[in-house]
Parts: structure tokens; sequence; C-alpha cells
């Protein structure tokens, strides 16, 4: 039940990047800014207009109209004329320009080649490209164990029935079972009584299921069914139940189908067994086991029940729990995933009455789930244990890399799991999750039946806090050696408790301190969790007071709960379905892909995108800013400096291509580089391209350089010996003339910040300004019919006619350009970061690499090409 709960999950906001939102801020800080212009331009309008000279010169006389108009009328019409006037100071093109950004970036993941996998032929899927610039923010990711960290490849290992244990493919005292490789029995033999038992537990596992066997030559990975030379597989959504049955099958006992609602299996005397199935009690994350009642031939109801021990244990009166459950815990210790499984008989009168409350619950029309879930719980009660089953899960490749190269990035990593505590611990040691110098941190049902909830709390926030203020960076990824390393653990019943409110309503203060000690922890194990529960650790990590952006990633139906909840939802398209995989923003093949889908490509996404939005808020001050400027020499008449053309083809034409491309394909450090070196990730962290101090930086640049533009022209105008030669030069030649310095001033800024130059590059930034060059010859050159004014007519050829004209183009983009040079070379040389470090190193040693190799395809070179099917 909670397993649909779980795909009918809905995160309660939509999903938006951190980059989005910084956008969406800065863009409030501009509309200030053009509201601040307009206010200050109409004011300082009617200063200047009140000398009557002024306000009603010789040459534009009012009508009587005019001079009767409500003064704040006319104000508030000035207002918004300069509203109009200034209005591109917001960049409304930026936002079309990112999502072409994110739509035409998302490809690079799935061409990525790296990232194909060849064993299943999947390769990554994009399902939103919304939140690319997501992955290079990554601060915690919470990942499931089963089929995310492992294969969930199941192996049987062993099974205990009544204290003696059963290995497949050993020698069961001299004798070979027929049928099967062989059994050792650690312990003695069982008796009679025992025997009965023992094959009483191999049907129960045979039977409690929902196998389907398909007889199909073609089947993936065929196995020889025993009744038949024909092929047959068994089909199940759990991988358990697949190997649990193929392991009894090699002690004896095997299912051979469902037909006609009749179960049949074959004993060890190769003896043909047919049980009918009566009623199949499902399995969900929340009780954590199933159940099966069946009918035998000769007339005995059993009911076969089967699950973890947490859910076992309890509802058992009967069988040798004390010997069983310390195999359970010792299993579980190994890393092996253990099940318990119990029965008991039933009577004809005792199977009506199950009938009864069953059919009122399934035809029930209101809170039929919990009507449900109340019948399995009486019914599944007073078993007798049978024993228990050990498979094995073994790790996928590459994980524990993985997982070491996100700790090295900074990033916390977070295992959720439903599986019991010993069997998630050895997975996390094994994939280096919990090193051995790290010192768990318990917060288990075990031991709160010891102390109570705030006392432990309160003690382990003791142990690891004491240490918090010499805590360096590297202590949060563990891998500190000057630090006690701390590992958690926490089971979902603690975490209830935790989660519970008080009875004034507030769960805060346990939170907090759960929080505190968290942050103290390297790493984190939550062991028993059901899948809300995954959701719940998820949201309380998301809205924390530091709001660290989150990443989930699992690969079955209950892991969709928290891959919705996360900043960044990641599936893995495994054996449990595709569920998490649909429901996900991205989806891998395996787990080790995330290594270079965080990295690698977060890391260039944010990168890029970072530097898109302040180029754009940038190149926008450098535009209207000189307009704002010259409406102090033109007397506040919201005169325009620049042509119409001018006005419209800035952001679509004349500067808009080189961004974009920029934004594609610019690699400021080579891949192979981001992959050996994780801890380059920590430089673009809490969202360092777009905080207030860069934002600031790149916006009084652009005031600075507007101000180069302007006041440049303005005295090359004012000065004598210029214009000594009998040019004359008008407003239409100003303006021009500003405009000019400011598009090659703004192409080149962007040519500067290139590290990866490709063919495509210089296309489209050379191309960008010979297109300028060409449009306006063109539009000056030429009458065009179309136009009632012709202003523009001669204005650029008359303009580059000058001499002081091309020196001025010069010398004002040089000035331009010289603060933001200075400023890289002192930063570079005086306070490098990492990233910096490393492009100087990596220019030291192969200057040769910035050239493009030929035989590689430019186009593509930022990323992998495309695979061809």
């Amino acid at each position: 039940m909670e397993t649909k709960m779980a795909l009918n999950y809905q995160s309660k906001s939509q999903k938006r990047s951190a980059v989005e939102k910084s956008m969406n801020v800065f863009l409030i800080v501009y509309l200030c800014i053009l509201v601040s212009k307009a206010l200050i331009n109409t004011v300082m309008k009617y200063v200047w207009q009140s000398e009557p000279f002024r306000d009603e010169p010789w040459y534009n006389q009012k009508t009587e109209a005019e001079r009767q108009r409500n003064l704040l009328l006319r104000a508030f019409t000035d207002f918004l004329a300069f509203m109009v006037l200034f209005n591109y100071i917001i960049p409304v093109s930026m936002y079309v320009t990112v999502e072409m950004q994110k739509f035409l970036g998302s490809y690079f993941i799935t061409w990525d080649e790296e990232m194909f996998d060849e064993e299943t032929g999947e390769g990554p899927l994009v399902n939103t490209s919304d939140l690319n610039e997501e992955l290079g923010q990554v601060e915690y990711v919470f990942t499931d164990k089963t089929g995310t960290l492992t294969e969930n490849n199941m192996e049987f290992k062993e099974c205990c029935v009544e204290g003696h244990v059963y290995v497949p493919h050993a020698v069961c005292n001299g004798q070979v079972l027929p049928a099967a490789a062989a059994i050792d029995m650690i312990d003695a033999s069982p008796g009679a009584g025992g025997r009965e038992r023992e094959e009483l537990f191999f049907r129960a596992v045979c039977l409690c299921h929902t196998i389907q066997v398909k007889d199909d030559d073609e089947v993936d990975g065929p196995r020889k069914s025993p009744d038949s030379g024909k092929r047959c597989a068994y089909i199940s959504s759990s991988p358990d139940e697949v190997a649990l049955v193929e392991g009894i099958q090699r002690l004896g006992f095997t299912y051979l189908r469902l037909k006609d609602n009749y179960m049949e299996l074959r004993n060890r005397d190769n003896d043909i067994e047919r049980f009918e199935l009566l009623e199949i009690l499902s399995f969900d994350s929340v009780r954590r086991r199933m159940s099966v009642i069946v009918k035998s031939a000769t007339g005995e109801i059993y009911l076969f029940c089967k699950g973890a021990d947490s859910s076992i244990f309890p509802r058992v009166i009967e069988g040798k729990v004390d010997q069983i459950r310390s195999r359970v815990e010792r299993n579980a210790v190994e890393g092996l995933r253990t099940l318990c499984v119990a029965y008991k008989r039933l009577i004809q009168e005792e199977y009506e009455g199950i009938y009864k409350l069953l059919q009122a619950a399934k035809l029930a029309l209101h809170d039929r789930e919990r009507k449900l879930a109340e019948a399995y719980e009486q019914i599944e009660k007073d078993l007798i244990l049978l024993g228990a089953t050990a498979v094995e899960d073994r790790l996928q490749e590459k994980a524990a890399d993985t997982i070491e190269a996100l700790q090295k990035a900074g990033i916390k990593v977070w295992v959720l799991t439903g599986d019991k505590m010993e069997t998630a611990a050895a997975a996390c040691y094994a994939c280096r999750l919990f090193r051995r110098n790290t010192q768990l941190l318990e917060v288990t049902t075990k031991r709160l039946e010891e102390q109570s909830l705030h006392d432990v709390l309160c003690e382990l926030s003791k142990t690891v806090l004491h240490c918090s203020a010499s805590l360096t960076r590297d202590s949060f990824s563990g891998l500190s050696a000057d630090v006690q390393d701390y590992g958690l653990i926490i089971d979902g019943a603690a975490l209830s408790l935790i989660m519970k409110p008080h009875e004034d309503g507030s769960s805060s203060n346990y939170r907090e301190l759960f929080l505190d000690i968290c942050r103290n922890c390297s790493a984190v194990l939550c062991c028993r969790m059901a899948p809300l529960q995954k959701a719940q650790i998820v949201k309380l990590i998301k809205f924390s007071k530091e709001h660290p952006i989150t990443l989930a990633i699992g690969d079955g139906a209950n892991d969709v709960s928290m891959i919705l909840e996360a900043h960044v939802g990641i599936g893995i398209i495994g054996k449990e379905g595709r569920q998490a995989a649909r429901n996900s923003d991205y989806a891998i093949p395996k787990f080790k892909h995330l290594k270079k889908m965080l990295l690698v490509h977060g890391h260039f996404y944010y990168i890029r995108i970072s530097e898109l939005v302040q180029y754009f808020f940038y190149k926008n001050v450098c535009f209207i800013f000189p307009q704002f400027l010259y409406q102090f020499f033109c007397g506040f008449s919201q005169q325009t400096l620049y042509d119409t053309a001018y006005l419209t083809l800035y952001n679509i034409s004349f500067t808009s291509l080189p961004i974009l491309l920029h934004s594609l394909t610019e690699q400021h450090v080579a891949m192979d580089t981001l992959k050996r070196d994780p801890a380059l990730y920590r430089d673009i962290a809490k969202n360092a391209l777009l905080c207030w101090r860069v934002f600031i930086y790149w916006t009084f640049l652009g005031v600075f350089d507007a101000l180069v533009f302007f006041f440049g022209a303005y005295f090359m105008f004012e000065n004598t010996t210029v214009t000594s030669n009998g040019q004359v030069f008008g407003n239409w030649t100003f303006g021009t003339l500003v405009f000019t310095v400011m598009v090659f001033t703004v192409t080149l800024k962007l040519a500067l910040d290139t590290h990866y130059w490709t063919w495509i590059n210089h296309f489209v930034i050379w191309g960008s300004l010979l297109f300028y060059i060409v449009f306006s010859l063109l539009w000056g050159g030429v009458i065009w019919p179309f136009l009632s004014y012709q202003r523009m007519y001669y204005v650029f050829i008359h303009m580059l006619s000058s001499g002081p004209a091309w020196l001025a183009i010069v010398l004002l983009v040089a000035v331009s350009l010289l603060p933001d040079v200075l400023k890289k070379v002192l930063c570079r040389q005086l306070w490098p970061s990492a990233t910096e470090r490393v492009q100087r190193s990596s220019s030291r040693r192969a200057p040769a690499d910035a050239a493009p190799s030929p035989d590689r395809p430019l186009l593509m070179d930022p990323e992998p090409r495309p695979r061809r099917k």
C-alpha cells in the first residue's frame, strides 16, 4: 500500500533551480533600478523645465490644451515614457536564451558514450532540462541501497530451518539428494519431526511468492526446468523471490507452475504436489511481509508467511526463535539479505472467517487500503517460526569509487534503505561510506529501549559537537585525519519518534538536535525506512536552516517519494521496473555514472549558465546606462541615443549568438581534470558564481564601461581639434559611435572569458562583429523606400571616414576592458582559486592543447559524440 502511496506522492512545490531563483532576484533589483532611473529623470525634467524659456522654447511652442493639462497627469505620462525608454535594461531575451541553453545542453548527457551501459543497452535519460545547472550545486546525496548501490542480482546463500543450516553445493552427511547438487548440514541432522518441519519450510518458500513461470527459449538468462526438456524462466517483480525459489530448487524442491489456480511443485522424491491457492496477502513496505493461504491435496489449509525478521518475530508464538535470530543477525553482519518464514494451520471454520474478513475489506468503498491492512494484521498472527533465508546482493562496479569521489567533492552521502541495520552497515563499509576509523553513533530501537530519546540525542550531540569548532570542511567529507570521523545509524522507528510532534504540537527540539548531529557526521545510514520516511528525511534536510541542495537516487517504486521530494531526482534504470526512472528528473543505467553526471556535466552546466546570466545583465547595463546619461544632455526630452534598429537588434542579433554558443561549449577545465580532482566541485558550491559579490562586480563593471563609452565619445566630440577638419557630427553619429564601441567591448569581453576555443567560437564571435559592421553599412548606405525617415543615411560611413573616430573606438575598447583584465591577473597571482591553479598548471604543462585536435569533430568537442545505434 505504501508503495502505491509513494507512486502517487506529489512534491508540494514545483522544482526550480538555485540559478533560476537568483535570476529572479537579480531581475527584481534591475526592475528597481529601472523605476529609479525613470523617477530620477522625471524629477530632473521638471527641475530643468522650471525655467520658462526651457519649458517652452521659441521653436517648440505648446498648444493651449497642453498648457491646461494636469501637472500630475503630465508627470505620470513622462514617467511612463522614461520607463519605455529604459526598459531594455530588463534582459527579457535572457530567459529565452537560458531556455535554449538548457534544452540544447541537455543533449550532452544523452550523447555521452561513457554513460552508456553495454550490459543493459541503456543510456542516460533527461526528463527535464530545467535542473541541469542544479547538478553542479548538490550538497547532499540520498541513495537507496538495493539496486542502486548493489546490483539487485540476488544469489541464494543458505537457509536455516529449526536451527539447522543448509548450504547448496555441499555434501549433506555423505548423501547427495536427488535433483539437487547437495546440502551441507552445519548442525546435526534433524529427527523425524525436524524433517517434517524442514520439508514444510521448503514448501513454504516454493509457495509464498508471486513468481510467474515462462516457457520460452527466447527468455534472457534461460534456466532448465527439471520436469521437461523445455527452457523456462522465473519472472517476478522482486529478484529476492527468484533467488529463493532457485535456491530451494537446488535443495530438492522445485516450483513448477501456477495453473488453474493450483500451484505445482516437485519434491525430493520426484513427486508432483498440488496446492490450491486460496488467498494472497500482498507484500507492502509497511508490513514488510507477504502471505499466501493454500490448501493441500489432503485438505489441509496452511498460511505461509515470509518477511523481515522485525515483522515476523513479534507474531511468532512457537519455534526455535533464539537459534534462528542468532543466525539471522550473523548473516546480516556479513551483509546478506535475510528473510524469516513462518506458518500456521487453519481449520475450515477459521478460513471461512478469514475469507469473509478479506472480502469485506476488498469490497469496501471507503478506506479500502486501511481496512485491508487491519485485516492482514488480524490474520497474520500466532505463527509458528520455521526458519530464515539468506541471499547475497553484490555491490555495483565502482560504487565505492563513486561515493569516495562525491565525498572528496564535499558532498554528504546518506544511505536510506529498508534493510536490516547489520546488512546495511556491512554494505556501507563495503562501499567505503563508513571507514575503519569511523566512530558509529546509533539511534535505534534497541538503544531507545535502554535510554529515552532525549537522553540519546543529547549524549550524541555532546559527542559530536565538542570538536565542531575545529572541524574543517574536509571533515564533512569524511576524509580528514585531524578530527574524529563520525557516522550515524538510525532506524525507521527512531525516526518516527524524532518526527512525531510533541504534546504542544512541536517537534522542532528533537529535529534540531538530530540535524546538529547529522551535520557533524561524515555519513548517515537510515535503515528500516518506509518509502514516505525516506521523503521525510529528504524534506527535513531540504528545509533546514542552510537550505542545502539535495539529490535523491533510487531504482524502485519505493524510492519515488524521495526522488520527487529532492531538488534533483535521479532514477536508476534497473530490475525493479521503470517507476523511478519515469518519475525522476534524470535517469542513468548505473550508480557509477552519477560521478560524471555531477562532477563533470553538473560542473560545466553551472559554470556555463552562471556566466550566461551575469553576462546578460552586464551587457544590458552597458547598453542602457549611456541612454540614461544622455538625458542629462538633451533636456530630459526622452530622445533616444541609438537608432531604433540598433535598439531592436542589440539583444537579438549583435550579442546573442556568441553568449549562447559560449554557454554550450565552454570548458574552463578539461573533463579529465574534473574527474581526477573532485575537490574542484567545491569552488562552485553554494551558488558561488551567482552570489551578490559577483553580481555587484559585473554590474559595476557594466556601469564603468558605460561611463567610458559615453564620456569618451563625448570628450572626443567636444575636442575642437577633432572636428577641425570640417566634419560635423550630429546626435545620431554620436550615438552610433557609442554603440559601436559598446558592441566591440561586450563581444571582446566574452572572448577574454573563453578558455576553450573551437572553430565555432571563432565563427560566432568574429562573425557577430562582422555582421554588425555589414549591417550598419547597408542600413546607412541605402535609402530604404519602406521607411518614413532616413535619419541614419550615411551616418555610419561618415563616422568611419574620420581618423579620430577610429582612434576613439580602439582606445575606448581598450580602456573598457583594462579593469577586468587587471582584476583577472591580480586575482590569479595573489588569490587564486583551486580551479585557477589547475588552469595555470595545465597551461604550463601543455600549451599546445589549447588548439583542438584535428582528428576530433570541433562542434561537439565539449562532450562525447552521440552513439550511433
